[in-house]
């Protein structure tokens, strides 16, 4: 499963290659030399096919990490806020000092604040193995800063003026219209992924019962916090790459999960295998659909997502 996956990856990164408002074949591309317009072409879609494959394989491992941490099939990335502060960095930056180079790393600075806060203010629910599966301050402190972050987003935005407004609101739907190569991002995602499959054996016990692993010798208490920063840096990075892309955390662990069953030793790379693919598709479609003009490709991922996540809760109540 994992090398179809693979392939499946390969395959969505060559097809948006491929495709765009630009068409050129295979052949093409492969007669183009340096410095033609096919290669130029091939080099922006590459960049910008290898970020979305990036953003999206790290909001679906952290979409698996957060339900595993919070036992909640409703939870993804951006549950606990930590989108939210990233927003409010991003767009604090753009109101009040309009420096592009800034945006990431105010928005990086802003996830990781919240998450350190969020640690502060629920460290009790993430200090040890709770018997009954309950992470109910540990969800609610997140839900109360996400609002927070959302009065002061929308703060923002009603004082925006007109020419800032538009790039704004387009980098809170999600964009990937000016990405470029991260080395940075893609270390951050194998780190993560390394650590995830590493772990995957202590989840599975932790997610039948943490006092049943806190028995089997799991320390139930060091891997919840690590879960937590982990899924938390996952999030900021991503976020700051691309802005608050929905739905890649929510619905493609579900579905890895109704197809492959609940094993996170297979579980996990094969949601970022199938994250990112999925958002390389959805960018692709987000340059085709109304070329050449771009659309964010929030609204593609959210599009798709919804009456995906509908299917899969049918399925899921009715067996």
């Amino acid at each position: 499963m994992l090398a179809l996956l693979a392939g499946l990856a390969l395959l969505s990164i060559a097809a948006s290659c491929l495709t765009g408002s630009v068409g050129f074949s295979p052949a093409e591309l492969w007669q183009g030399g340096a410095g033609s317009l096919a290669a130029s072409v091939l080099e922006l879609r590459l960049n910008r096919a290898l970020s979305a494959f990036a953003v999206g394989a790290m909001l679906s491992l952290a979409g698996v990490m957060m339900q595993a941490l919070l036992r909640n099939p409703l939870a993804d990335p951006y549950v606990l806020g930590v989108s939210g502060g990233a927003a409010v960095g991003a767009l604090a930056v753009m109101l009040f000092f309009g420096a592009a180079w800034m945006v990431d790393l105010a928005a990086f600075a802003g996830a990781l604040l919240v998450a350190l806060l969020l640690f502060v203010l629920a460290r009790r629910d993430l200090r040890g193995a709770i018997g009954d599966g309950s992470n109910s301050l540990l969800l609610l402190t997140g839900v109360v800063i996400a609002s927070g972050c959302g009065a002061l987003i929308t703060l923002m935005l009603s004082l925006a003026p007109d020419g800032r407004l538009r790039s704004m609101v387009f980098w809170l739907i999600g964009d990937l219209s000016a990405s470029e190569p991260r080395p940075l991002l893609w270390l951050v995602l194998v780190a993560g992924l390394v650590f995830a499959v590493g772990s995957a054996r202590s989840v599975n016990l932790m997610a039948l019962h943490a006092d049943a692993a806190a028995t089997l010798g799991v320390r139930v208490g060091a891997l919840r916090k690590a879960l937590f920063f982990t899924a938390a840096l996952l999030t900021a990075a991503a976020v700051s790459s691309a802005g608050s892309i929905g739905f890649v955390g929510l619905i493609v662990p579900h579905a890895c999960r109704f197809a492959l069953g609940p094993d996170h030793r297979l579980l996990l790379p094969a949601a970022t295998l199938a994250g990112g693919s999925f958002l390389v598709l959805a960018d692709t479609l987000a340059r085709v659909l109304l070329a050449p003009q771009q659309l964010p490709v929030g609204v593609i991922t959210a599009l798709i997502g919804v009456p995906v996540f509908l299917v899969q809760l049918h399925h899921i109540r009715s067996r």
